[in-house]
């Protein structure tokens, strides 16, 4: 199994940045982890993720909470199923990308920059991971 967390743009926060990718460093003991910034004028996300469970970072998305963000996670490592996160810019995601989610995930109803999302997406990763692999982190 693989998980990327990809999002549209540069990272402009190097502190932000560096607590996400500490978070999926940590996951990576578990599985393979990559973040990574996607041009949407340069490259399909979803030619570049054909065949993983693809999931979008969307106000409008569905609410889930830890349980079922483990739940999620679970399911994907037990098919041996590959997901890609993809947090959108500054202007949102791309037009007609939310339709060809396999979901559309909410973190909350509050509105917060995108790399702090990032770093909330790659703790909740991990943490799930975590939690999946008997691991004392999430206590």
């Amino acid at each position: 199994m693989k998980i990327h967390l990809c999002y549209v743009g540069k990272a402009r926060d190097p502190h932000l940045n560096a607590v996400a990718a500490e978070y999926l460093k940590r996951a990576g003991r578990w599985v393979r982890c990559e973040m990574r910034s996607i041009e949407p004028a340069r490259q399909d996300f979803f030619e570049r993720y054909q065949g993983w469970r693809t999931i979008l970072l969307d106000p409008g998305g569905q609410k889930l909470d830890t349980p079922a963000f483990v739940q999620l996670v679970r399911d994907a490592e037990m098919r041996g199923q590959d997901l890609a996160f993809l947090v959108g810019g500054a202007e949102g995601l791309p037009p007609g990308w939310r339709e060809r989610a396999d979901l559309l995930l909410s973190l909350s109803p509050l509105t917060m920059a995108h790399e702090l999302a990032r770093v909330v997406l790659a703790e909740q990763i991990y943490r799930a991971l975590a939690m999946l692999h008997g691991h004392p982190y999430p206590r």
